[in-house]
Order: C-alpha cells, then sequence, then structure tokens
C-alpha cells in the first residue's frame, strides 16, 4: 500500500518521484524533475530507501554466516543400493588413450574402428561367459562414438543398453543388459 511520500517507479516508464497524495486507486506523485502526474496504484512500484542500506548491512551478523560456511553440509545424492556380495559390473572405457599407448599416425576412421572392434570383443565374451551387464565408458564429445555403439548393441538380439548411472559416470557412458536365454540341452 502507498502513502504520502513513498518513493515511486512508474512501471514501463522511466519515471521517479514522490507520493503527494493518494486517492482511491490514483496516486499523484512528484517526479524527480518537478511534474505532478497521477496514476493507477498498479502502475507503480515502492522504492525502497537506500539510506536504509548501511544500517541493514551492519545488522548482519558475520561470525553466524562464516560459522555455517564451516559446518560440512550433508550430501545430496542418492547412493546406489547394492545386494551383499553383489559383483559390480565390468567397465571398460574406450577412450583412445586408454586403448594404444600412441594414437599418433592413426586417423579418427582408425581410432573410431578400434574403440568398436574392442566394444564388440567385450560384448561377445559377455555373451559367451553369461555377464548379465557391463559398462561402457565413451565419454560425452560429439556422440559421435556412442552413436556407433547403439547401433553395435542394436545388431545383437537379447541386448538392452541405455545411459548409465548418471551420478557415477555422467553423460558418458552406456550401460549393457545381457538378457541370459536358459537353453535345454
Amino acid at each position: 500500500m502507498l502513502s504520502k511520500g513513498d518513493k515511486v517507479s512508474v512501471l514501463d516508464e522511466a519515471i521517479d518521484g514522490i507520493v503527494v497524495s493518494v486517492k482511491n486507486d490514483q496516486v499523484l506523485i512528484e517526479t524527480t524533475e518537478g511534474f505532478s502526474m497521477t496514476f493507477s496504484v498498479n502502475e507503480l512500484v515502492k522504492l525502497h530507501d537506500s539510506s536504509n542500506l548501511m544500517n541493514s548491512i551492519k545488522s548482519f551478523d558475520a561470525g553466524y554466516i562464516s560459522k555455517q560456511k564451516e559446518e560440512p553440509k550433508p550430501r545430496s545424492f542418492v547412493k546406489e543400493r547394492k545386494n551383499k556380495g553383489e559383483i559390480p559390473p565390468p567397465e571398460f572405457d574406450l577412450h583412445i588413450e586408454k586403448l594404444v599407448p600412441n594414437k599418433r599416425g592413426m586417423s579418427n576412421f582408425d581410432i573410431l574402428t578400434l574403440q568398436t572392434d574392442t566394444a564388440k570383443r567385450h560384448i561377445e565374451f559377455a555373451i559367451k561367459n553369461r555377464i548379465p551387464k557391463i559398462v561402457f565408458i565413451h565419454g560425452v564429445g560429439e556422440g559421435i562414438l556412442k552413436a556407433e555403439l547403439d547401433f553395435l548393441f542394436g545388431r545383437y538380439e537379447g541386448i538392452d543398453f541405455n545411459d548409465a548411472n548418471y551420478q557415477k559416470y555422467g553423460l558418458g557412458a552406456t550401460e549393457v543388459y545381457i538378457r541370459q536365454n536358459a537353453k535345454l540341452f
């Protein structure tokens, strides 16, 4: 609510002033240039006195604020649940630096081929040895390796894949689930 003597600013216009009188929803203000103008109450915003700013700053308790900063805050992430004795899935890092000691002389095609061939070997090993879940770390980059891996995984029957745990890997990993078919002999 506005009252006589309040500093106000007009919405949608560069006009500031002081309230002279208030009648119903009409407010008469004197602008900083000395003009008297009438506005509706909903066209005005009350300005707070900046001279009180120093008083507000002085009232802050710096000791309390520094104490809050020193106290360790509880971690706010959800921990992945694991069953007792559960073996974590094998992780395979497909970054080229992890696959070869020196990538000098390799073209981008050679690098991508080596990465997809490595992933294919690991998938086939997991299928053969009935490993239910594996994780491929491919990084974010431009998404070319991820697209190639998605194409590769889509060619296998009985394989589901999706992005790995974001909290652990970020956006740079894919989790592969291998459905095990019980074969009768």
